[in-house]
């Protein structure tokens, strides 16, 4: 099949505001060696996309400057998966375009049950999540998490992840029907952090025990509460700072309890580790997507052209799941 030598993506050529997100012509890019063409049916939306649009969050060394963390689509060409194949890849950035190149080792067979739609949400999160709630949190069956965001993209997948793997999953939510929404998605518990002290909430639901690992993309001021909730030989993992880079760090009690702090970004890291994640998501969390006991929940789907309204959903805190673009073809 004869390929096209140019696409749409979305591009921006400054940073600003959801207004700067529209379409443009750009190259097909060539894969190289070990890498995949994918002809994008599905895009996810992600905060960090957000964040890069802003400005505030520069792609990677070598990355493209399009939009974009996760895909879904089929294999348009590469010598390591026949063409047609369907995909879904974390790429360091190009996913906002009808043509994005992935390195093979990312690429995961979309689950027999999904849609293209629902393969483009399972990436960026899946991947965060397994890394840092399982990998850096060694969170293990019958124990118990703090998840913030409970109804963010990483917030719905960590408790998927945390049922099907034998967790009790207590998150954070804004409001009684965001709560409801995590309830019904899987959490054991909801904390309304508007009307609530989730510090107290906590201890009052494990009997003062405390939690055995904090998932937080809070940052700031949440530090020393999260601490608050952990139990002895508790692990505190951050994956993002939505409420700042800094934070007063209680030391007594990291070592009155022996706690563990650590945390993780994703998009820099190099590809042999996320190969590596990609393996284990397709021996352990691969069976339950293809025996349909897990699908990730999606909140809105926009076209293509109308990123910038996907955007503003992001923004606007309203989303309940992972918000996705069609590109092209059968979504």
């Amino acid at each position: 099949m004869t390929l096209p030598t140019t696409m749409i993506a979305i591009d921006p050529a400054e940073a600003g505001g959801p207004e700067v997100l529209q379409p443009v012509e750009r190259p097909v890019p060539v894969p190289g060696e070990g890498e995949l063409l994918i002809r994008v049916e599905a895009a996810g939306v992600n905060r960090p996309d957000v964040m890069q649009r802003l400005g505030l969050y520069p792609p990677p060394p070598g990355a493209p400057s399009i939009l974009g963390l996760e895909v879904a689509g089929t294999v348009a060409a590469g010598d390591t998966a026949p063409v047609g194949e369907r995909v879904c890849a974390l790429v360091a950035g190009g996913g906002y375009a009808e043509y994005c190149v992935a390195p093979a080792a990312q690429c995961l067979a979309v689950p027999g049950p999904l849609s293209m739609v629902e393969a483009a949400a399972l990436p960026e999160t899946f991947f965060t999540v397994w890394t840092n709630l399982f990998g850096r949190g060694a969170a293990r069956a019958g124990e118990t998490v703090l998840v913030h965001g409970g109804t963010s993209g990483i917030g719905t997948t960590a408790i998927l992840l945390g049922r099907v793997f034998g967790l009790e999953v207590i998150v954070t939510a804004g409001g009684p029907e965001k709560c409801a929404c995590a309830l019904e998605i899987g959490a054991a518990h909801a904390i309304d952090y508007r009307a609530q002290d989730f510090v107290e909430e906590v201890k009052r639901l494990t009997g003062g025990r405390g939690v055995d690992v904090v998932l937080d993309m809070i940052g700031g001021d949440y530090l020393p509460r999260n601490l608050l909730c952990l139990a002895e030989e508790g692990r505190h993992v951050s994956i993002a700072m939505q409420r700042g880079p800094k934070a007063e760090l209680p030391l007594w009690q990291v070592m009155a309890k022996r706690l563990t702090l650590t945390g993780s970004t994703l998009r820099a890291r190099d590809a042999g580790f996320k190969a590596g994640l990609a393996e284990a998501l397709r021996c352990e969390v691969w069976p339950h997507l293809e025996a349909g006991s897990i699908r990730p929940v999606i909140d809105s789907v926009f076209p293509f052209a109308q990123a910038a309204d996907a955007h503003r959903r992001m923004e606007s805190g309203l989303h309940v799941g992972k918000i996705v673009l069609t590109v092209g073809g059968e979504a």
